[in-house]
């Protein structure tokens, strides 16, 4: 591991915790010299990946961050499939439909199908969520030993009083979630809100990443023809990017 692009990558992951901080704050929470962090940040600004508040001095991430994300998301071709089928599932269900992909510890939303009632509703592209407190990251959990693995065997962030926090009880979530490729939650990112999902397979047969409903709390639990409108959705996109096979296909 190169250092100075692993320190460079943590003052970037501190920014997206905070609008905005100082040069004090961000070495204080990566607990190294600010002087050391000085450097860092000027040449992050040179790059246009971090900016400066003229009013405050304070620091926040930059337009090229914008940049980067938009070019992920334009060049992944899990999203540009998934695109075709949101808006089915979403008229099917009733429902809300995200996509997501995964980080070590959470899972990114790269595409979100609002529900179609023409309620008012948040975009949540961008979106990161605890892997182990979503129907989406269970599901990719599920089929990712390598992160599974790294669950370790002590207590998990809670998000809220029904936030699945022990590992071990987790893990045998996922063996359910094997069984039935689907995984749910319920109000455990965020209270009010289910959740299924399904998971996305590619052309070499790993998981790319999950699609799923969100069910507010008084629509659940879902009907069993939403779990089926799900897995279809799911067993769909996987076929289009190549998958050999797909579980209980």
């Amino acid at each position: 591991m190169i250092q100075s692009v692993d320190r460079a990558i943590r003052v970037l992951g501190v920014l997206q915790g905070a609008r905005l901080l100082s040069l004090s704050e961000v070495a204080a929470r990566l607990e190294l010299p600010p002087s050391t962090v000085h450097g860092i940040i000027k040449t992050l600004l040179a790059h246009g990946m971090v900016v400066q508040d003229r009013a405050t001095a304070r620091y926040r991430l930059g337009p090229a961050v914008l940049k980067l994300g938009n070019v992920y998301l334009d060049t992944l071709e899990l999203r540009s499939h998934t695109l075709s089928w949101s808006p089915e599932l979403a008229r099917r269900t009733g429902f809300a439909v995200r996509t997501g992909v995964a980080l070590p510890d959470e899972v990114m939303i790269i595409h979100h199908e609002p529900r179609p009632d023409g309620s008012r509703q948040m975009p949540e592209v961008g979106i990161v969520i605890p892997i182990h407190a979503s129907a989406l990251g269970k599901v990719i959990l599920a089929y990712s030993p390598e992160l599974s693995d790294g669950l370790g065997s002590g207590e998990l962030r809670s998000m809220t009083g029904d936030t699945v926090t022990d590992a071990n009880a987790l893990r045998e979530q996922l063996t359910a979630v094997r069984t039935n490729a689907l995984a749910t939650e319920q109000e455990e990112a965020v209270l009010g809100e289910c959740g299924l999902a399904a998971p996305i397979f590619d052309a070499t047969g790993a998981v790319a990443g999950a699609i799923g409903v969100v069910v507010p709390m008084l629509e659940w639990p879902a009907e069993g023809a939403v779990a089926t409108a799900v897995r279809e959705a799911a067993r769909n996109i996987s076929r289009e990017l190549g998958a050999p096979r797909w579980p209980g296909a």
